[in-house]
């Protein structure tokens, strides 16, 4: 079987930003992004998406992305979201995890980094 027919395990990964800078420097930690990993890890097992095939959240440090923070990505379509609170995780899972479509009020500015 060659990688291009291959089914991929995972059909879209969520990686979630929990870096914590040191000397009080702007870091996702410090933004609620621990909180918001175990809110949309909640959701998705909640909503039966977890595990093979459909989708795994993850954990990632530093994404550097950091003025746009908190982040989130979302693979394969590469998608980096800048959310707020729980209702914009909720917002993310149900339209990009589960249906596929993009939240475009929610992308982060891609001239956004570090």
């Amino acid at each position: 079987m060659t990688s291009e027919n291959a089914t991929p395990y995972f059909k879209r990964h969520i990686f979630f930003c929990l870096n914590e800078r040191k000397n009080n420097e702007a870091c996702c930690a410090q933004q609620g992004a621990q909180a918001a990993f175990d809110h949309c890890k909640n959701r998705i097992k909640a909503l039966g998406l977890a595990g093979p095939g459909q989708v795994r959240v993850n954990k990632a440090g530093c994404l550097d992305r950091c003025s746009g923070g908190p982040v989130a990505v979302v693979y394969p379509e590469g998608v980096w979201y800048s959310y707020v609170d729980q209702a914009d995780i909720d917002e993310i899972v149900e339209s990009h995890l589960k249906n596929g479509q993009i939240v475009e009020r929610l992308v982060t500015p891609a001239h956004l980094g570090r």
